[in-house]
Formats: structure tokens, C-alpha cells, sequence
């Protein structure tokens, strides 16, 4: 029995029943293959459906060729995607979903370097997406994208979808016909509330009459506060109430931060949950007609249930939730809440992957996206039960083993410390970092219930692994910091100048607490990301003071394709770390370190008791090629030192290979 009742409870949109308040809401997944929609984003959705979740919202599809925002767009004004789209629709329904598309256009922030068109907004301005300007629209132009909302109403309808979302979010096109600051028009598309609403109105009266009274229609809004030219809740409220009483919306969608706050349409783990909730509930105390649904930061069970039982809104969209856990809602609903794989929230292979224009995934389900190869997160029993040993209980480790048992194999894991999670468990222990803690947490319990054997405070040397009576050993034992001080950037030296008068720690000889660093501490960081992003910042919340140097153009290079490398850098700024950036390491010095700017060949010496070197990782893999009579296996930090994501992929993979 559920302990989530009212996030289980149903709820009816026009003709159609949803089985649970749970939405998996829009967002671009960006897996279309040559504008067509295929396996890879039809079987992601089903997995979704499949896991319980009562609507789909699926990827939003551009209306007019001035809208395409990315390489993985679906075709726009192209009736070719009907039958491709009825295929994936069909199996959704099957599944028990109700599934809407999104349509889409962004107005000025479009991507030059993708639609190859001008940007059509209501009276020109920059783009927040490229540096391109915008073209401010005729009144032709306005008649011709409100037809092809509609033919893209229509040809959704078409494609089996039960009913469309109209994008007005994040200062879209709507958004920016609604907002006075980007609508400067003096006809009967600007000026007056009554105006400024005619273009959203007039779409969604359109598309009702097209498509019908059974058809869904929503809209999707979000709320940011961090600039004063944006819509605020009041006037949001005042827009959405003028929209609810023509009885056409049946929804709306309140999603956080826009085009000019971009860091928190996809709140990464620097920011709170339940960012909506302020606006939705005033909006569901206001609105007559329209359901509302609160999405942003809503990443647990936990907070869907909060959401609906306080009254602040009607559905919640969790989307990263179920990317990380497809079978979510089905847990939910069968009482197993604490199975839920939960996000993290890093962004790092969501977001991370589509701001570099590829198809998303997951750091910690690297099914996402590869459901049409891998099956999903469900696994098929091996043919022959066999005993596996995992040496090491990393991300790769802890992934290899767990997949490897739910398969049916006999499982044991050993791990030399005295805790799971090895390096991946110190990054729990940055700042706000802590629902990594819980993923461990998640392991342990999988564990408890498959019947894996897990060793911890036990290392295995060579004779050890060749006397164990596995047949297949999975060697996980992951990474050790470079010790020589070596810069990528300074490749003629081989060790850092200095390193021999101590002092000199990694990052995870800092989170150990093994480290004696003093109150003043320089942090070298090769990375970019967050080995050395958040050690520092966890040095600089502990009062000292703390220096940063990269070699890169700005600190936090890496994590910028998750949208946190910005907080981050504010939160370090606020607690008075200096950054340099474009800066090497010339000499450390025992007592400080002498650093060159790359720009200009000046050099520095900065006083400090100890400094962080967060460079490249070696590989730790003491062992033979191979034991006699074994099965041997490779992965994660051991073959290679990566990033998280990978060592977790490749647990996957090896734990469905066995």
C-alpha cells in the first residue's frame, strides 16, 4: 500500500483519467535522428509509461523553421512525422500514460547556428541563446505563426498525441508578447494587458476549435524572480486568470528561472527544491478552470506528496526524478518509495549532454536514452547463475554488482575502507552535495534485498582474488591522485618545482580530513569541475582562505555545461576566495606558491601553508592481466581515470555482460 496517497490519487483532464498526479513533463531529450522521431526517443518515453508515470509531456517540437533551437529538434511543418510519432504514441497509451506534445517557439533567444533564420519576436531585441539580434515581426508574420501553432496542434492530434502544452515559459515567444519590457509594439499586439494576451489567446482558441473539445491543452509558464523586467507572480497571475476564464486551458505548467536566468530552469543541487510552489499555490487558489502542476525542484516522492497534500498544486512534473528512475511512480504506488533510485541533481549528463547538442542520459542511469539497446532499467535473468566477485565498491563496482545480482548471479563485493562509494562518496561531502550520500545509502539497501554479500575494510592482493572461488572477477579499484604535481598545461615538467617540501595534498586526502592545510590554502584546478570547484568551496565554508588557480579562462569551466558553475562561483566569491584564472603553477615554495598568468608571462607568489592539487588521477590496478581460470574484467577508474558517469556506464554494461 502506497504511503503517497494523494500523489496516487487520480485526476481527470477533459475525457482523458490520469492514473496518479505524477507528470513526466517536457523537456529536450534530443534524440531525433534527422528530424525524425525513432527508437531511442520512443522507448525512452515507454519507459516512463511503463514505470507508472500518469502523463507524458513529450519534447518539445518547434512550429516554424525561425523556432529550431537544437540539432536533435523533431521536424517542423512536416506531416512525415505523423506515422514515426503514432508509433511511439500507441505504446504509451498501452502503457497506461496520456501522453501531450509540447509546441514550441523562442521567440528572440533562437540559435543562428541551427535554424539559419532570423529570430521572429514581437519587436526585435537580443537573443540570451547566441549573440544574434532578433527580427521584430509584421503583422502577416504574427497570422503565420499562429497557423502553424495550429497545423502543429493539428498534426499532433494526427500523430496520436491527446493533447498539446503551448510553451510560454523561460521569456518564449509568449511569454515575451505578455512581458512589457520585450513587447514594445503599438498595434493590437502590444501596449494594453488585453493586447499583449491577444497572441496566446487567439493560439489556444485556434487550436481548441481544430482539434476539439476532448483534446488536452495546456500551458506552460515559469517564475523567476532574479530580474525586474521578467513577469512577476502578480502580474503571472493576472495573465493566467484572463487565460482561465475563456474555459480553453486545461492546465498550466509553472516551471522556474528563463532565458535570462538560466541556471535555474534546470536547478542543479546549488539550489532548493520546490521552487514553484510560492506561485502555484496562488495560482491554485485563483484559477477556475485550468489544473495546476508544480514543477522544478520537485525531484522525490516525497515532495510530490507535500506538494499536493498542502494544496499548492494539482500535478507535479518530475522529470530528472524519473530519468534517474523510470519505475518511480510504480514504486510509489506499490509502496517501495525507499527503492527509488533518487537524482542528485547534477546536471552532468541531463543537461550537460544536451548543452553540448547530444541526446541526454543519466549519471546514475546510464539507460537513459539507450532503452531501445539496454531494455531499459529492467533486467533479463542470466542463462547460467555464476559467481561473480567485485573488487572495489565505486561507482563502477557498486553499479557491476548490483546489476550483475539482480540478473540472478551469486555476488560478492569487497571494498578496502570502511564505507561504500570510494571517491564518488567524497564528493558527497562538498557542499550541498548530499544527496550523493543517499545514492550510497540506495546501494546499500539494493544490496540487503538481492543478497549480495558485501566486505567492507577488506583489501584482496593478488593471491587473495586467484584463490576465490568466483569464476568471473570484476576488478573496480579505481584511482589515486598523481603525487608528482604534473600540469597538463606545463608538459616539460615532469613534478611540479617544490612538490619534496610537503605540504602539497589531493582533494581527497581534503575530504578525508587527512589533510593538514593551515588557514591559508591555494587550490590548483586542472579539471574544471567539481574535484576541485567544490573542494574549495567546502575549504572556504570552513573559514580558511583559500585561492583558486586554473588554467582554464574561468573557474568552474567544466560544470558550466550544467548550469552550477555560476552559483558556485558566487558562493566562493561571497566567502572570499580570489580565482585566477589562465594561471599555472611555477613553484610551491612550503609556505606559498608562485603562479604565472598565461596572458601576460607575470608571476606571483601567494602565501599559503598547503596547497590542493585536483589534476589528473592515475589508475590503480596492482594486479596481473588475468587469473587463471577466470573471468576478468576491467572497468571504471582502474581502466581509465573519468569522471563518475562513465565508471557507473560501465557497470552497467559489464553487470548485463556476465
Amino acid at each position: 500500500m502506497t504511503q503517497h496517497p494523494r500523489l496516487m490519487s487520480p485526476l481527470t483532464l477533459r475525457d482523458h483519467t490520469l492514473r496518479n498526479r505524477i507528470v513526466f513533463g517536457a523537456h529536450t531529450a534530443n534524440m531525433s535522428d534527422q528530424g525524425m522521431p525513432g527508437p531511442r526517443f520512443g522507448k525512452y518515453l515507454l519507459e516512463r509509461a511503463l514505470g507508472g508515470a500518469a502523463m507524458i509531456v513529450a519534447e518539445p517540437v518547434p512550429v516554424h523553421r525561425t523556432g529550431v533551437l537544437t540539432r536533435g529538434n523533431f521536424l517542423h511543418s512536416d506531416d512525415a512525422v505523423i506515422p514515426a510519432f503514432r508509433r511511439i504514441t500507441d505504446e504509451v497509451k498501452a502503457a497506461g500514460s496520456v501522453i501531450i506534445q509540447q509546441l514550441y517557439h523562442v521567440g528572440a533567444h533562437g540559435d543562428s547556428d541551427l535554424s539559419f533564420a532570423p529570430h521572429w519576436s514581437p519587436s526585435g531585441g537580443p537573443s540570451y541563446h547566441d549573440s544574434d539580434g532578433s527580427h521584430a515581426m509584421t503583422e502577416a508574420e504574427i497570422e503565420e505563426l499562429l497557423a502553424a501553432h495550429v497545423a502543429a496542434a493539428v498534426r499532433a492530434k494526427a500523430s496520436g498525441f491527446q493533447g498539446v502544452e503551448v510553451w510560454s515559459a523561460y521569456h518564449s515567444l509568449l511569454d515575451q508578447f505578455w512581458t512589457p519590457w520585450s513587447n514594445k509594439r503599438t498595434d493590437r499586439w502590444g501596449g494594453t494587458l488585453e493586447n499583449r494576451t491577444r497572441f496566446s489567446r487567439e493560439l489556444i482558441e485556434r487550436v481548441r476549435r481544430a482539434c476539439g473539445e476532448g483534446f488536452i491543452v495546456g500551458l506552460a509558464v515559469s517564475y523567476s524572480t532574479s530580474y525586474d523586467v521578467t513577469l512577476g507572480a502578480e502580474a503571472l497571475c493576472e495573465i493566467l486568470d484572463l487565460h482561465d476564464r475563456t474555459g480553453h486551458v486545461d492546465y498550466v505548467t509553472v516551471g522556474s528561472g528563463s532565458y535570462l536566468e538560466f541556471e535555474a530552469i534546470i536547478p542543479p543541487f546549488t539550489h532548493a527544491e520546490k521552487l514553484t510552489t510560492p506561485l502555484t499555490a496562488q495560482l491554485k487558489a485563483l484559477l477556475r478552470t485550468a489544473k495546476v502542476t508544480s514543477e522544478a525542484g520537485v525531484r522525490t516522492p516525497e515532495n510530490g506528496e507535500a506538494i499536493i497534500a498542502s494544496g499548492e498544486a494539482d500535478l507535479v512534473s518530475i522529470v530528472r526524478g524519473q530519468i534517474a528512475d523510470p519505475q518511480l511512480a510504480r514504486k510509489v504506488a506499490e509502496g517501495r518509495a525507499e527503492d527509488v533510485r533518487g537524482c542528485i541533481s547534477c546536471n552532468q549528463m541531463c543537461w550537460g549532454r544536451r548543452s553540448r547538442d547530444y541526446w541526454i542520459s543519466c549519471l546514475i542511469n546510464p539507460s537513459a536514452g539507450r532503452e531501445f539497446e539496454w531494455g531499459g532499467d529492467r533486467f533479463s535473468p542470466a542463462t547460467v547463475a555464476k559467481d561473480v566477485l567485485v573488487v572495489g565498491a565505486g561507482p563502477a563496482g557498486l553499479e557491476a554488482a548490483r546489476v550483475a545480482a539482480e540478473r540472478g548471479h551469486r555476488v560478492e563485493i569487497v571494498e578496502a575502507l570502511p564505507v561504500v562509494g570510494g571517491q564518488f562518496r567524497l564528493a558527497g561531502m562538498q557542499p550541498r552535495r548530499g544527496q550523493i550520500l543517499d545514492l550510497m545509502g540506495w546501494y546499500e539497501r539494493q544490496f540487503e534485498t538481492l543478497g549480495v554479500r558485501l566486505r567492507l575494510n577488506t583489501f584482496l592482493d593478488e593471491d587473495e582474488i586467484a584463490a576465490h572461488g568466483a569464476g568471473v572477477v570484476v576488478l573496480a579499484t579505481g584511482s589515486l591522485p598523481e603525487e608528482t604535481g604534473f600540469q597538463r598545461w606545463v608538459p616539460s615538467e615532469a613534478r611540479l618545482p617544490g612538490i619534496d617540501a610537503g605540504g602539497v595534498w589531493s582533494p581527497e586526502a581534503v575530504l578525508r580530513r587527512e589533510a593538514r592545510l593551515g588557514d591559508a590554502v591555494v587550490v590548483y584546478d586542472e579539471g574544471g569541475n567539481w574535484r576541485g570547484v567544490g573542494t574549495a568551496w567546502a575549504l572556504a565554508e570552513q573559514g580558511k582562505k583559500v585561492v583558486i588557480v586554473t588554467p582554464d579562462p574561468f573557474v568552474g569551466k567544466e560544470i558550466a555545461r550544467t548550469a552550477a558553475d555560476g552559483p558556485a562561483r558566487r558562493r566562493m566569491g561571497a566567502l572570499g576566495v580570489r580565482m585566477l584564472a589562465e594561471h599555472c603553477l611555477v613553484r610551491w615554495h612550503g609556505n606559498g606558491v608562485t603562479v604565472r598568468s598565461f596572458l601576460t608571462g607575470k608571476e606571483e607568489t601567494i602565501a599559503a601553508a598547503g596547497l590542493v592539487m585536483a589534476t589528473t588521477n592515475v589508475a590503480f590496478d596492482p594486479f596481473p592481466e588475468g587469473f587463471e581460470g577466470k573471468v576478468t574484467h576491467r572497468i571504471g577508474d582502474c581502466a581509465a581515470p573519468r569522471l563518475a558517469a562513465y565508471a557507473f556506464h560501465e557497470g552497467r554494461k559489464i553487470g548485463m555482460a556476465i
